[in-house]
């Protein structure tokens, strides 16, 4: 009695609760976070150039771009775990120190 012993694996499955399509808790807490950096930077604008309606662009568009930058996209990656991982990448070990040895010695 043979029996089809196959390997499911489901695809699609999501670990955490979503507000919409590649955007859950976490990446709202980081969309916050920069939401937060670019409300300072709308400010500075404001008190620079003395026009509000600069600083709500910047503010606007600090917003936008912040949810886009942490929205997961079909790889499960979005461009802040993109650039973590970069900077994991460049932060690690690049020289790998051995020395050759020769398997088989010449007869001389």
């Amino acid at each position: 009695m043979p029996t089809d012993n196959k390997l499911y694996i489901p695809l699609g499955v999501k670990t955490e609760r979503e507000i919409f399509a590649g955007f859950g808790r976490k990446q709202l807490f980081q969309a916050v976070i920069g939401t937060l950096c670019f409300c300072v930077i709308a400010l500075l604008v404001f008190l620079v150039s003395r026009k509000i309606a600069f600083a709500l662009v910047a503010l606007v568009f600090g917003a936008v771009g912040s949810v886009m930058m942490t929205t997961k996209d079909q790889s499960n990656l979005s461009v802040v775990d993109q650039m973590q991982n970069i900077i994991r990448f460049l932060r690690g070990q690049k020289v790998y120190p051995c020395r050759f040895k020769t398997k088989w010695r010449r007869l001389e």
